[in-house]
């Protein structure tokens, strides 16, 4: 934790150590002591408790002992109280005057790029959805990966001469969160040469799906997809992007399979197979389905295993990732990100405005 934080968790503790001590110490009175007589003019009294119990069979233990509350126990009580209040208070701001912050890098920067930065952090919010500010989230929750990230960010913006708000504004996380609410997003370039392609090729509606044949929602996807293509059939093209999910054990090997497809012509009939049956997916499987389909076995099974195809997945896979592809499936109209449901009628309505 940096120093002047440290600081004032320390006078926190101490504050509230002292209204621990306040509240348990007894106080003696501060009424004026009288004189005792001697030992010896004192009259001999029989000893008895000062609080005997109400009844004989009520037992000493069981007593109330009443203590009554000075004017001067009210007033430290209301001091430490207060103290206690402004020193949390202070704490929970400490983030607004801080010039260390956890997990911060400020080494290499001047004075003035450091205060830039600082500036910054106070003033954008973070874009984990904790409503805090920048450094405020540095502060409270050091374990945020997003302020971590976004904090480098501006340090990195400083060293080189950059708009720190303005590096802050572009970045991917910020980018993310803008577009959050949005249906579609700005246009991107997709490659689609040579890959699989159903629909009119001048369609003037070009949907392409980043997909995983083990994925339970892309298997919800087809019949979606297919419903839209049936509404439009010859305004509406649909083009298949290989992106196997490191979680579903076949989805390469499967999408392997289905460029080797491609291949020969067969793809949309093997595809619709493995989605068919994606829990059968294997390799034993897939051969079977592939004979069964009229396939060159000998060919299917070279390609397959190619490095040629290989490279062709991690090649749609990079380019995914490069447009913001984050899970399957994953559609794009025209280019534009689409950030919506894929219930038919929804797509079919947003189409007609294409």
């Amino acid at each position: 934790m940096p120093s002047n934080l440290k600081y004032l968790g320390d006078a926190l503790d101490a504050a509230m150590i002292y209204v621990l001590v306040q509240f348990i110490t007894p106080r003696k009175s501060h009424r004026r002591r009288r004189t005792r007589p001697a030992p010896h003019d004192r009259p001999r009294v029989i000893p008895t408790h000062p609080h005997p119990p109400a009844s004989p069979y009520e037992p000493l233990a069981t007593r109330k002992v009443h203590r009554k509350v000075s004017v001067y126990d009210t007033e430290r009580m209301r001091i430490a109280f207060w103290l206690c209040l402004a020193l949390t208070l202070t704490a929970q701001q400490a983030w607004r005057v801080a010039t260390d912050l956890p997990g911060v890098d400020f080494r290499g920067l001047t004075p003035a790029q450091k205060q830039k930065v600082l500036v910054a952090l106070r003033l954008a919010d973070c874009t984990c959805g904790c409503q805090m500010k920048l450094a405020q989230c540095r502060v409270e929750d050091p374990a945020c990966g997003q302020s971590t990230t976004l904090a480098k960010v501006a340090v990195a913006a400083a060293k080189a001469g950059e708009d720190v708000k303005a590096a802050l504004a572009k970045s991917p996380l910020a980018v993310a969160v803008a577009n959050r609410n949005k249906v579609l997003l700005d246009p991107v370039k997709i490659e689609t040469t040579g890959a699989p392609a159903k629909g009119p090729a001048d369609a003037r509606i070009t949907l392409v799906e980043f997909s995983d044949f083990q994925c339970p929602y892309c298997i919800r996807a087809v019949g979606q997809l297919e419903a839209v293509l049936k509404a439009y059939p010859k305004d509406v093209k649909l083009i298949y992007k290989q992106f196997p999910l490191d979680n579903h054990s076949e989805a390469r090997l499967a999408s392997q399979a289905s460029l080797a497809a491609h291949a020969q012509g067969k793809f949309w009939l093997l595809h619709d197979r493995m989605y068919a049956r994606s829990r059968e997916i294997n390799r034993a499987n897939i051969l079977a389905w592939a004979a069964e389909f009229g396939l060159d076995m000998p060919k299917f099974t070279a390609a397959m295993d190619s490095p040629l195809v290989n490279q062709q997945v991690d090649r749609d896979l990079a380019e995914g990732a490069k447009v913001g592809v984050e899970g399957t499936p994953t559609l794009f109209i025209n280019g534009k990100k689409y950030q919506g449901a894929l219930e038919p009628s929804v797509l079919i309505a947003l189409l007609a405005k294409e």
